[in-house]
């Protein structure tokens, strides 16, 4: 399967990524059932959910090091969402 990459993102609630593929599809992609796991426990936070960036060539969206979702996990895993001005600050990937 050829999953597209990430175009940008926004968080659009403190649990909530909109991503925007490079095919033009959106979906959104809740964080919550990651929380429960160790590695993902900083993204409880509000403020740290929301620093984030899109990794350069859109293979994921990154939070630090430690702390990624890949492109096939937000694709696969993700909703489908295909409207306008959901809000959130966006991020781009330069591809």
């Amino acid at each position: 399967m050829n999953i597209p990459r990430i175009h940008e993102a926004s968080a659009i609630d403190d649990h909530t990524l909109l991503v925007t593929f490079t095919n033009g599809r959106r979906k959104k992609y809740d964080v919550t059932s990651l929380l429960s796991k160790e590695m993902f426990a900083p993204l409880r936070s509000p403020a740290f959910f929301r620093n984030f960036h899109v990794e350069p060539r859109g293979y994921a969206i990154e939070w630090n090091f430690d702390i990624d979702i890949s492109e096939h996990e937000l694709w696969i895993h993700g909703k489908a969402n295909e409207k306008r001005g959901d809000g959130g600050s966006r991020l781009k990937s330069q591809v």
